[in-house]
């Protein structure tokens, strides 16, 4: 997608509410959409809208092996209560074998380098995997979620894997994002009412404390940018 159209886009949706977003998304003539989740209050706001309206968009999660439990309640809840197929991936046996082999379970705590080769591993190469095929990525990017996301909108390109990207909820705070959800009883992670905001992988999250950044439960050793490489606009 040219940039010229990312921008005609943009300027398109961006007085649309999340409804009419999705109803003119599937008019534009995408052959292949596809929507990551990983159950977060923004991707659950997602899910909602596709599985009710039963839109043609494939709708898939990265299982990295060290998920929390919560995490798996919510899946299982929300198949259970769309009735629909959420497709799982995960990272390639061979990979995490030779990691932990090598390195040991917790590697990623010893240096940058070594989680972001955990990251890879776990999640990258099973995005690269999920969305082959596809001509559009929605995902539940928000741009108040950190500094690094904050130029995020609408519409955009992934250069790191080629791909267009669909940011419905682009614009829009933390509180409607909970209002939502409480108004259209969407299944939640139970984790979220502990002071998680941002939920991955079990060793690499914690509760957010009153003032901090939503992401700085994330890797929160580390001084760098907290993004995993799904979202990091890059070639990897």
């Amino acid at each position: 997608m040219e940039n010229h159209r990312i921008e005609k886009l943009n300027a398109t949706f961006k007085d649309y509410s999340l409804e009419q977003a999705f109803e003119k998304l599937v008019t534009l003539g995408f052959s292949k959409m596809a929507f990551s989740t990983s159950f977060g209050q923004e991707d659950q706001i997602i899910a909602d809208v596709i599985f009710k309206n039963d839109y043609p968009i494939e709708v898939f999660t990265l299982d990295t092996g060290r998920l929390f439990e919560a995490t798996y309640k919510v899946f299982e809840d929300t198949q259970t209560k769309y009735q629909k197929k959420i497709t799982t991936y995960f990272p390639e046996r061979h990979a995490v074998e030779s990691l932990i082999n090598e390195k040991g379970p917790y590697s990623f705590y010893d240096s940058v380098e070594n989680r972001k080769e955990c990251c890879e591993i776990r999640k990258v190469n099973p995005l690269q995997k999920a969305l082959k095929g596809v001509d559009l990525w929605i995902t539940g990017l928000r741009a108040s979620q950190s500094t690094a996301r904050n130029e995020i909108k609408i519409f955009g390109y992934d250069a790191a894997f080629g791909l267009p990207k669909f940011n419905p909820l682009a614009h829009w705070e933390l509180s409607t994002v909970e209002n939502y959800l409480q108004e259209k009883q969407v299944p939640q992670n139970s984790l979220h009412k502990e002071g998680f905001v941002s939920i991955g992988c079990a060793p690499c999250t914690r509760a957010v404390q009153e003032g901090e950044d939503i992401r700085s439960g994330r890797w929160w050793w580390e001084e760098s940018k907290k993004e995993c490489g799904l979202h990091y606009n890059k070639k990897i």
